[in-house]
């Protein structure tokens, strides 16, 4: 198994069926052919777990819909072991400025949205640090899943810390 940064573009030529020159036209490099490719998986996810957001019924819940909206996400499309957003930061350490921005906009939409959900459960000071221990219990679901756990109980777990950890923090009103 090799990751998209180590796979040969001939290998993706050949996958794709397309010529160098309409790989080169359309994307400029591989490395723009694999931007282009984690900015239709960033929209997807988003348009994920909007809709996981828009179908929970608590302001706790919608916090939690990160996890349903990961389960939903890995059914709908090739189940993987992993964050392909992950896996192209660790394969790539040396990238080019518009790379760098949709694996930072991951990361921006993670910690923002969950940071925006949280406010509405403990309000705006506190809403950021309960972000981040969320992203941190999202982040280690993702770790297991990649060391072989199963995905639906690695993702059940997590969300189940999650609600422990979101209880913890306690309202907005405490």
């Amino acid at each position: 198994m090799q990751g998209v940064t180590v796979t040969p573009v001939d290998a993706i030529l050949e996958r794709a069926r397309v010529s160098p020159a309409t790989l080169y036209a359309h994307f400029g490099n591989k490395e723009g052919l694999i931007t282009q490719a984690l900015q239709r998986r960033l929209s997807a996810w988003d348009r994920t777990w909007q809709q996981c957001i828009d179908a929970a019924d608590t302001p706790e819940e919608k916090v939690l819909a990160v996890f349903d909206a990961l389960a939903q996400h890995r059914r709908s499309l090739h189940p993987s072991r992993w964050c392909v957003f992950l896996g192209v930061t660790a394969e790539a350490p040396s990238r080019g400025p518009e790379l760098e921005d949709i694996l930072a906009g991951d990361t921006r939409l993670l910690a923002d949205r969950l940071g925006e959900l949280a406010a509405g459960l403990v309000g705006a000071g506190r809403s950021e640090n309960l972000a981040q221990h969320l992203v941190l219990v999202y982040t280690g679901v993702l770790g297991m899943i990649l060391r072989g756990a199963d995905a639906d109980t690695a993702i059940a777990d997590g969300r189940r810390i999650a609600a422990i950890t979101v209880s913890a923090f306690g309202t907005a009103d405490a």
